[in-house]
């Protein structure tokens, strides 16, 4: 499949975890948000990437089925609450917590 400007998002958010405690921790704080996050309207799916170089380097990814969709979200009231869990695992050796990125072709 191809196309060019699909109006998908994609949205990386920096965690870390400098040890098997902290992995764990992050890893039930990914399960806990994704429950609440199950059914936000215009979410596709999200995954915890984890980096083979830096085992240390997580990442949370999203997937939007738009733009707007993510920023009526991310706008709304429940934002902070449904996403506390992670925070205290923000990755802080980045220069911003997180990035959005807008699909511009697939296949």
């Amino acid at each position: 499949m191809s196309g060019e400007g699909g109006g998908e998002v994609r949205v990386v958010v920096y965690q870390a975890a400098y040890d098997e405690e902290q992995l764990a921790a992050v890893r039930a704080a990914y399960h806990q948000v994704s429950e609440r996050l199950a059914g936000v309207p215009g979410m596709l799916g999200n995954e915890l990437l984890r980096s083979p170089a830096d085992p240390t380097r997580l990442a949370v990814l999203s997937r939007w089925a738009s733009l707007a969709a993510f920023q009526a979200w991310e706008a709304g009231a429940d934002h902070r609450q449904d996403t506390a869990p992670l925070r205290p695992f923000r990755d802080t050796r980045t220069g911003s917590p997180f990035a959005v990125y807008q699909v511009d072709a697939a296949y």
